[in-house]
């Protein structure tokens, strides 16, 4: 098959590789589309992230069509749209025509979104899933968040209004975001544009001059520092990033802070399959009953090495506006 090999000197080549094929509890899926994720740049260039590399080829979510089922597969048969959180979980990364995953975390794709929307879905819906439920806010709590109008944001959202929460401030940082913010129903005095205003200032200003009981961090680094700052003494800060600072941890030090810290990869590396199969089966069921809608998709174009350069570079700048990034593979 061909995939995007990631050489040691960092260059990114389309080769041939052998095509993988699924022992007795796997299912392999020819890929119809992948998602592109931060963290699939940061394994190019953070020490840290690299050490979540498990193959040379990137990528860790996808959408497709069953085309090969282990001895004991009973859920699947081929043919069936699907969608995963491969995680470094599968046999290789989702810049490949084809993977092999354990049919415990693959999902029936929901019949009333595209595949390359589903390809958007695992990563952001089960980070902002996992940061709702660990978060167990009350409808009268104040929430501060960074970067809003990122993909893991976009669908925080949406999840919080489904729930009926809008107790929140937002940022994010050109007018693209900020009308896709207002597209989800957010209001115009909820968000900060923290390139135009002072964020700490602002922030306090829209919640009454008080601090926030949760804040949830998707930026990091200077962010992270006045989101600290944001925060009540005791209350709850929910990083994502892994991007803080020694200012903003002396700050939550300081404030007695319970610090929440979220990563999918921690229940990949227990091979925590449940974690990502009732996340993914509660996120189908909420698409397929229009509680919440998909992310908004832009396709960067096919398996090609010029289409994750460009994708990586666009994440890399936060330039997504509110749109999550899909690299089309076989077509149908």
């Amino acid at each position: 098959m061909k995939a995007i090999i990631l050489h040691q000197n960092g260059d990114f080549k389309l080769e041939e590789v052998d095509t993988p094929e699924p022992i007795h509890d796997q299912v392999q899926v020819k890929i119809v589309a992948a998602g592109f994720n931060p963290i699939d740049y940061q394994m190019t260039e953070n020490a840290m992230e690299r050490k979540l590399l498990h193959s040379t080829i990137l990528g860790r979510e996808f959408s497709g069509i069953v085309s090969a089922i282990g001895k004991k597969i009973t859920d699947f048969k081929i043919g069936d749209a699907v969608f995963c959180g491969s995680g470094s979980m599968g046999s290789n990364g989702t810049y490949a025509k084809y993977i092999c995953v354990p049919a415990a975390i693959l999902m029936h794709l929901p019949k009333n979104i595209s595949l390359e929307e589903g390809a958007a879905l695992p990563s952001v819906g089960l980070t902002a899933l996992q940061i709702i439920k660990r978060m167990k806010v009350n409808k009268d709590d104040s929430i501060f968040i960074t970067g809003a109008a990122g993909g893991v944001g976009n669908m925080l959202l949406k999840l919080l209004l489904a729930n009926g929460y809008n107790n929140f401030i937002v940022t994010a940082g050109n007018e693209k975001s900020i009308v896709s913010l207002l597209d989800l129903g957010i209001k115009q005095n909820q968000i900060i544009n923290y390139k135009k205003d002072k964020v700490y200032e602002t922030a306090l200003a829209l919640n009454n001059g008080e601090n926030f009981d949760f804040v949830v961090d998707l930026v990091g680094n200077e962010m992270a520092v006045t989101a600290a700052k944001l925060l009540k003494t005791n209350g709850t800060y929910v990083d994502v990033t892994n991007f803080s600072t020694p200012d903003s941890r002396e700050t939550l030090f300081s404030k007695g802070a319970t610090i929440l810290n979220i990563s999918n990869y921690a229940y990949g590396l227990e091979k925590r399959y449940d974690y990502y199969k009732a996340g993914l089966d509660q996120l189908r069921s909420l698409l397929e009953n229009k509680s919440i809608m998909p992310p908004s998709i832009e396709i960067m174009g096919d398996l090609e090495v010029s289409t994750v350069l460009k994708a990586h570079t666009i994440l890399r700048e936060n330039k997504t506006n509110g749109k999550k990034l899909i690299m089309q593979i076989n077509q149908l």
